[in-house]
């Protein structure tokens, strides 16, 4: 597994979502975000319907039905009913799911860098953990460890 920490000090997680979301639809993959902030997950896929222009990331929330067909799913638990293999944490909260997603967004702010700390330090010692560190720097991704 692999778990990417994004510190966000300069835009908030749905403004930088929807560029994670882009990219792993690329990659043909599909994307669980979970945050348990409902009005969070309203603003995310906001973010994500409206991009500009022509271009949008179709997206559902969990609970509303067919959660299956639905490439980028919002739900507040972490539970791949669109059979997900990565997940983007939006709320700064640490969770796992049931089975181990191939990569994990975590992203936090300053209210809950301590979390992202201590769950370094935990997923450190972990077997088959990749981990790596990015944050804003000038209004650029940079990664940092």
């Amino acid at each position: 597994m692999r778990v990417l920490f994004y510190q966000l000090s300069r835009d908030p997680a749905e403004a930088v979502l929807p560029l994670i979301a882009r990219k792993t639809l690329a990659e043909g993959r599909r994307l669980l975000v979970v945050s348990a902030d409902a009005p969070q997950r309203d603003r995310i896929s906001r973010a994500l319907w409206s991009l500009g222009g022509e271009t949008f990331l179709a997206n559902g929330h969990a609970g509303e039905g067919q959660e299956d067909r639905q490439p980028i799913l919002l739900s507040e638990v972490p539970r791949p009913a669109n059979r997900a293999t990565y997940l983007a944490l939006a709320d700064g909260v640490w969770r796992e799911g049931e089975q181990p997603f191939a990569r994990t967004f975590y992203l936090f702010d300053d209210a809950t860098v301590q979390e992202a700390r201590r769950v370094w330090r935990d997923l450190r010692g972990r077997q088959g953990i990749e981990q790596e560190y990015w944050k804003q720097e000038g209004g650029r991704w940079v990664k940092a460890g």
